[in-house]
């Protein structure tokens, strides 16, 4: 079985690497210091199992999985922590493992003889369970591969029949987050303005009155403009006024 071993510290990526060794059924076929590079490894190589540090600088272990839903067949996972403050009981509901440093050899052994590859779902609920955070980024193919879309570069969410579209700085992206799941993730950086619109207000410039009595929100550096519902106006109002305020 294939291996990619993800953490930030070179010690511990060259202690796993000697553990595996050992191992006739698995085979190192990479290495990476941080979740970003991880995803995209583990979408070239297609490992069958990714040991994977949670506490990493940039993007960590438990966003990096979230982002591997994205794959057709996720890896199994086995987290690796120097933390007892991570409980990890959804990991062991879901089918997921973890290991607490210092990794012993025997330990490593059980846990891949144990480690079984979770479904889309599964993995998905696993982490969610755990990550107490929202994302860094939004995961998107795009011609094949997978890229990643920083959140301060995200315009606005919109929902179109069974799909949601992300606009962004560089265009705009399908994905397969609800809109509701994504509004209780973001719900600090992003306000529901319609049923079918959430977006960044970061970004937001103003409200301005259309031609038919109705109101559009405006974005900063972009001519778009985004219907408001009669139904989201006054908690639209109350938040721009709370930012400008702030």
């Amino acid at each position: 079985m294939n291996v990619l071993i993800v953490d930030d510290e070179p010690l511990a990526r060259s202690r796993l690497q000697r553990l595996l060794e050992d191992f006739s059924d698995y085979t190192v076929v990479g290495e990476a210091d941080n979740g970003h590079s991880a995803l995209t490894l583990a979408d070239r190589l297609q490992p069958d199992v990714i040991l994977m540090d949670i506490r990493m600088p940039g993007m960590d272990g438990l966003e990096a999985a979230q982002h591997l839903t994205t794959l057709e067949q996720p890896p199994a996972i086995i987290f690796t922590t120097a933390y007892s403050d991570h409980a990890l009981d959804a990991f062991q509901t879901h089918a997921l493992g973890y290991l607490m440093k210092p990794i012993r050899k025997e330990r490593l052994e059980r846990a891949l003889h144990k480690a079984i590859k979770p479904n889309r779902a599964q993995l998905s609920a696993a982490v969610q369970e755990e990550r107490q955070s929202a994302r860094s980024h939004i995961c998107v193919r795009q011609r094949g591969n997978l890229n990643l879309i920083p959140v301060p570069q995200i315009l606005y969410f919109l929902a179109e029949h069974k799909y949601v579209t992300i606009h962004h700085k560089e265009g705009e992206d399908l994905i397969e987050d609800s809109l509701k799941l994504l509004q209780e993730e973001f719900n600090d950086g992003f306000t529901r303005i319609h049923r079918n619109a959430l977006v960044a207000n970061n970004h937001i410039s103003g409200i301005v009155k259309n031609n038919e009595g109705g109101y559009l929100i405006c974005f900063r550096n972009s001519e778009q403009r985004l219907d408001i519902s009669r139904r989201h106006l006054p908690a639209v109002r109350k938040k721009l006024k709370a930012m400008q305020l702030g």
